[in-house]
């Protein structure tokens, strides 16, 4: 799968993952290879990720929303 992670000031993170962790507004949430589309709220947490390599990462958030749609996975924060 495919993630941008996207805030008004920068590109925070683009590549290739196996796995992401979403702090939902109604919960939080993971989104792995051949999810079904979805658009959702985001509120105040961590992205976590999980690369291909099996590296992890994460990102703190304040809000924002997230598009699933074709093993792309658009975060805009």
């Amino acid at each position: 799968m495919f993630l941008e992670i996207i805030s008004p000031q920068e590109v925070i993170f683009t590549g290739e993952v196996n796995e992401v962790f979403l702090p939902g507004k109604e919960g939080n949430f993971e989104v792995l290879n051949d999810h079904a589309p979805i658009i959702a709220l985001l509120q105040k947490g961590e992205i976590k990720v999980t690369k291909t390599d099996g590296s992890r990462e994460s990102f703190q958030t304040e809000n924002g929303f997230v598009e699933v749609l074709n093993n792309k996975i658009t975060v805009l924060v």
